[in-house]
């Protein structure tokens, strides 16, 4: 029986760099832009954010928290080099992208899929490392598997493959893009890839595909049994399209992605390149607050799992050239010192979702592989330096000694 789908959305994320010495004219693009403005995050709107995140991490991830009314308007009175410089300063800074209105688009599929755009972000860390999200939601459609082909098909708009294929059955017709050659274009644009700010390095696998982060409540009928819908669960998980023959049981799921299962009537889905949260309309939570967490709390608790992600994979490529050693060193030390090891928030939820971010995401792994690279690195480059050290020595040690033979030798001759 077809899934049916009561309410749904997906994040489609894009990971990028940007140059470290061009961060501040990043910035800087981004307050000339007039369709771009700064968030201000205020404690009474924003409020579940608020109590989410514990107070570290919030003036980490969202420090305009800290800004009232008359600082907010002081700011706003700044030219845009004044406020880059003041921004360039902060961990971390969120923009959002002003639609006309919602952006509605259409993939081609038979009679087609219809999908809105309803919320572009671009959220900026210090290091440079920055995340493109865009939100989409399936309109007018209640078929579990349009949904599937819609991701997998979205996932691989800015990629190499997409090119080849001219974008087959890919057609979208919005105010904001008016066919579907416009959106890597926009990307682009916004990534600083056209303006030369950007780091094109292959830093991680999330270069040229976007990351997948979705929801889908399916109607309750469809939902009597996990095992009923399990293979539709592992598809929505790992991004694959409804055609997928590969079948798969409850030992193989343990297998390919991490699962959280606290909740009686939903199950999320952890993978390095995506993240669900799939659930039945038999509990209003699913589709109220459930929804809301996910859309807010979750979803900034990913991007936060994610950058340490990227900023430790930076991290063991540069190690592997063996320069800017103290370079490295510095960076490593600030990384360890603002966020490693500390806690999140004291939500239950959120707490167990940390904890699979961070297992899916390999952060001890990296974390420790950097340590000990370094370790057995700066030994070698300590030895290094002291056996330079010690030549230096020799040679001033045997020059003295010539010196001093030289000057013995015409003393006896004086005499």
């Amino acid at each position: 029986m077809e899934l049916k789908v009561k309410y749904q959305y997906t994040y489609f994320i894009k990971p990028f760099l940007i140059k470290e010495n061009k961060y501040k004219k990043y910035l800087l693009s981004l307050l000339k832009n007039e369709k771009f403005e700064l968030k201000f995050f205020e404690k009474e709107r924003d409020l579940n954010i608020y109590s989410y995140f514990l107070p570290e991490i919030r003036d980490y991830i969202f420090p305009t928290f800290n800004y009232d009314k008359q600082k907010v308007k002081e700011f706003e009175e700044m030219d845009n080099v004044l406020k880059s410089n003041l921004l360039a300063d902060l961990h971390c800074n969120v923009f959002n992208y002003k639609l006309s209105k919602k952006a509605q688009g259409k993939v081609n599929d038979n009679e087609g899929i219809f999908f809105n755009i309803t919320n572009i972000e671009v959220v900026c860390f210090d290091s440079g490392i920055c995340f493109l999200l865009i939100k989409t939601d399936l309109e007018n459609n209640q078929n579990f598997s349009n949904l599937l082909d819609f991701n997998y098909k979205f996932k691989d708009i800015n990629s190499e493959f997409s090119k080849l294929k001219e974008y087959n059955n890919i057609k979208i017709q919005t105010d904001e893009f008016s066919n579907m050659k416009e959106m890597p274009q926009f990307i682009q644009e916004v990534i600083g890839v056209n303006s030369k700010l950007a780091e094109l390095k292959d830093i991680d696998m999330y270069n040229r595909r976007f990351f997948v982060y979705t929801y889908a409540c399916v109607e309750q009928d469809n939902w009597e049994k996990f095992s009923d819908i399990e293979n539709d669960f592992i598809k929505f998980t790992n991004v694959l399209p409804n055609n997928n023959t590969i079948a798969f049981n409850g030992e193989k799921l343990e297998k390919i992605v991490e699962t959280v299962e606290q909740f009686k009537n939903a199950r999320f889905g952890f993978t390095k390149q995506s993240a669900t949260f799939l659930a039945s309309g038999i509990d209003t939570n699913n589709y109220t607050k459930l929804l809301f967490e996910y859309d807010n709390d979750y979803l900034y608790t990913l991007i936060f799992s994610l950058y340490q992600r990227i900023y430790l994979k930076k991290m063991e490529m540069d190690l592997k050239s063996k320069k800017n050693i103290d370079s490295i060193r510095r960076k490593f030390t600030k990384f360890t010192k603002e966020i490693w090891g500390k806690e999140l928030t004291n939500s239950v939820t959120g707490t167990t979702f940390y904890s699979k971010w961070k297992k899916t995401f390999e952060l001890e792994e990296i974390y420790n592989n950097i340590k000990n690279k370094y370790d057995v690195i700066y030994k070698d480059s300590s030895v290094e330096k002291e056996n330079k050290v010690n030549k230096v020595i020799l040679i001033a040690l045997s020059v003295s000694l010539l010196l001093n033979v030289i000057n013995l030798f015409v003393l006896m001759k004086i005499k």
